[in-house]
């Protein structure tokens, strides 16, 4: 299927091979300056694995899905999203890194005061952003439900399902997602999800940036760590990016798909970017009111674990994407008629 995906879409399939491309330059850019010094070479993939792992970070993967359906949703094929989204979140790392290199030992005393900052507009940012696409999503699936009902009745429906016209929060909620209506827009909001430095793969990068400037390592030398991070971070993203495109295209070659698959994974993106959301708005809220106890400790633990849910928001969207495949062609639907 992506064989054929990357064949109708070159520009996807350019993307991809630049990508690569990318991270063979970047491991090879590692392995000319520190060929000689195994321990910088096992510094390089680190910080490669950091960008990996980073990647699948649960506010990364329920962005750019939520962000991939909604254009699809407005008949665009999307495929550079979770490559804008890792330059934007990538580029406050670089120049962190940059700031280490020029300024190792003023910056290293005062990283802490950053972070907790940082962390702080980061992760408002972050859940405003999800809570935000959560309930633009929930108006879409509103429109999406009624419309499948239709036509199981044999009644007509439009040609497309958009938001509901009217209402102050439907005209709040255009006004403010407008501003992400081309790919390359990620760019900001991945710039601003990287405020925060609130995880140990970010901190760990910046680390290892410290480190090297702290053993005289030239400004160059040290810019080789953030390049890997970048470069693994963006790869895994646009993968994610493509698959989730590739999913939602086979919805849309019928309207009846269309209605059927945006139905079970519009419901799905709602579930995750509240799930995921809410909790990163909890978290801030216990953490700057000094909450704790029952409800807050959970909170808190759930938190310091957010890191491992990407990897469930991956699986589940594939599995839906699967179980809403079997149960369409058991179920026959597409057979019915689109008046």
């Amino acid at each position: 299927m992506y064989m054929k995906y990357f064949n109708n879409h070159p520009k996807a399939l350019a993307l991809m091979l630049a990508l690569i491309a990318t991270n063979i330059l970047a491991w090879g850019l590692a392995f000319y300056l520190f060929h000689a010094t195994p321990s910088l070479l096992a510094a390089s993939l680190l910080a490669w694995c950091y960008g990996l792992r980073h990647a699948v970070d649960a506010d990364h993967i329920a962005a750019i899905d939520n962000v991939t359906r909604k254009m699809m949703q407005q008949g665009k094929r999307p495929c550079g999203v979770g490559a804008w989204f890792s330059l934007g979140h990538s580029t406050i790392v670089v120049l962190a890194s940059i700031a280490i290199a020029a300024t190792a030992t003023a910056f290293s005393r005062n990283i802490e005061w950053f972070h907790e900052t940082g962390g702080t507009i980061g992760t408002a940012v972050s859940a405003f952003f999800l809570l935000a696409m959560a309930l633009v999503n929930l108006v879409i699936l509103r429109d999406v439900w009624g419309s499948f009902n239709k036509m199981k009745r044999g009644e007509s429906v439009p040609e497309t399902v958009s938001f509901a016209r009217g209402g102050v929060m439907n005209w709040l909620f255009r006004s403010a997602f407008r501003l992400v209506t081309r790919s390359w827009h990620m760019y900001l909001v991945g710039f601003l999800f990287g405020l925060g430095f609130d995880t140990a793969t970010e901190i760990g990068v910046l680390g290892i940036s410290a480190a090297g400037a702290s053993s005289g390592m030239s400004v160059w030398a040290i810019m080789v760590f953030p390049l890997l991070f970048t470069s693994g971070m963006a790869l895994i993203d646009t993968l994610d990016n493509l698959i989730m495109v590739g999913a939602y295209g086979w919805a849309f070659n019928k309207p009846q798909r269309k209605l059927y698959y945006n139905m079970t994974i519009t419901g799905t993106s709602v579930v995750v970017a509240l799930f995921i959301g809410g909790l990163e708005a909890l978290g801030l809220l216990a953490d700057k009111l000094g909450l704790e106890g029952g409800l807050w400790n959970g909170v808190a633990a759930l938190n310091d674990n957010l890191g491992n849910a990407g990897f469930i928001v991956v699986g589940l969207f594939v599995a839906c994407w699967v179980i809403s495949l079997i149960n369409y062609r058991f179920k026959g639907y597409d057979a019915l008629v689109v008046r």
